[in-house]
C-alpha cells in the first residue's frame, strides 16, 4: 500500500511539472521566475516547505525530548531578523529586478573582482555547501526508504533524483513551487495524523490522554516554554548567539537577515514589493509558529519521552 501511494506521489508531482512545461519554456524569466506573476501566498509556503524535509518531524521531536520546549527558540530567536526582512530587505530584493540572489553582487560592486565574487559564491554555494545539505536530506531519505519500503540506498537515491530533475527542468520554478505546495501539505497531514495516533496510544489513554500527559509530572521539566535564564548554557547558545552571532556570520536561507538561495529566488517572482513582503511574513509564521506548535511537534516529543519511562 505504502508503495503504490508513493507511486501515485511521483506521478502528481511529475504531472505538476509537466503542467508547468507548458510555459516555462516561454522565456527565461518564465522558467526561472514564474513571469514574475507567482501568487504571494504560494511563494510563502514554498519558502517554508523548502526548509522543511522528511527528516525535520523526527528532529524536532528529538529536539523537545531531549531539551523541552524551550529548544525551539534555536529558530525562534531568528524573529526579529525575520521581521528586518519583512519590512525592508523583501522589498528590496523585488525592487532589484535581478534574476537570481547571486546577480546582485555585480550590482552591489564593480568590475571583474565582483564577477569573480559572483562565480565563487555560486560554486561555493552550489557544489560545496549544497551538497551538504543535499547529503543530510538525502540520508534521511535513505534510512525512512530502508526502514518503511526495504528499498536498497542506491534505489531511493537514484529513483528520487530521477523525478525531481524531471519536474524542476520541466516545470522551472512554477513546478517547483506547487510541487512545494503539494509536498508540503502532505507533510503536515502527516505529521498531524502521527501525533494523533501518539496520543491515542494504549498508555497514553491510560494516564488521561492529551491532558494528563501534559499534566504528567515526569514531564514537568519539559513543558517551559522559556529556557532557563539562570544557566548560561541554556540560553546563550539559544538566544545570545542567533542574535548577535548567527544571523550575519552563517549562510542558511531565512535565517540573516534579507534571506538568500531559494528564499529571495521565491520573493523575487512576487508580483510586486507589497506582495513579496506579505509572501515573507507567510514563511516567518509557518516556520516559527505553525510547524513547530500547531503540528503537536512537542506534543509527539512528550510522548516519545513518557514511552522510555513506561
Amino acid at each position: 500500500m505504502i508503495g503504490s501511494s508513493l507511486v501515485y506521489f511521483f506521478i502528481i508531482v511529475l504531472g505538476i511539472g509537466w503542467w508547468a512545461s507548458r510555459t516555462a519554456g516561454d522565456s527565461a524569466e518564465e522558467f526561472f521566475l514564474g513571469g514574475r506573476d507567482m501568487p504571494w501566498w504560494l511563494l510563502g509556503v514554498s519558502m517554508v516547505a523548502c526548509t522543511f524535509s522528511a527528516d525535520t518531524p523526527n528532529l524536532v521531536t528529538g529536539f523537545v525530548r531531549e531539551s523541552g520546549v524551550a529548544k525551539n527558540w534555536a529558530w525562534w530567536a531568528f524573529l526579529i531578523t525575520g521581521m528586518v526582512t519583512v519590512f525592508i530587505y523583501a522589498r528590496l530584493w523585488r525592487k532589484s529586478n535581478i534574476n537570481t540572489d547571486l546577480e546582485f553582487y555585480e550590482i552591489r560592486y564593480g568590475g571583474k573582482l565582483a564577477s569573480f565574487l559572483r562565480g565563487f559564491r555560486a560554486l561555493y554555494l552550489g557544489i560545496f555547501f549544497n551538497c551538504l545539505i543535499m547529503g543530510s536530506v538525502t540520508l534521511a531519505a535513505i534510512k525512512i526508504g530502508g526502514v518503511m519500503l526495504g528499498l536498497e540506498p542506491w534505489v531511493v537515491v537514484i529513483g528520487a533524483s530521477i523525478v525531481v530533475v524531471m519536474y524542476t527542468a520541466l516545470g522551472g520554478i512554477k513546478g517547483v513551487v506547487w510541487a512545494d505546495f503539494f509536498q508540503y501539505g502532505i507533510a503536515m497531514f502527516g505529521a498531524v495524523y502521527a501525533a494523533y495516533v501518539a496520543v491515542n496510544q494504549p498508555e497514553i489513554i491510560e494516564i488521561g490522554g492529551l491532558s494528563g500527559l501534559i499534566n504528567d509530572p515526569r514531564i514537568a521539566d519539559k513543558i517551559s516554554f522559556f529556557p532557563d535564564f539562570s544557566d548560561p548554557t541554556v540560553w546563550v547558545p539559544l538566544l545570545l548567539i542567533p542574535l548577535a552571532v548567527q544571523w550575519w556570520a552563517v549562510w542558511y536561507p531565512g535565517a540573516e537577515p534579507g534571506g538568500g538561495g531559494y528564499i529571495a529566488q521565491r520573493m523575487l517572482s512576487a508580483k510586486n514589493e507589497k506582495k513579496c513582503s506579505r509572501s515573507y511574513v507567510i514563511f516567518q509564521f509557518c516556520t516559527l509558529c505553525f510547524t513547530p506548535l500547531a503540528l503537536d511537534h512537542c506534543r509527539v516529543g512528550f510522548i516519545n519521552h513518557l514511552s522510555g519511562t513506561f
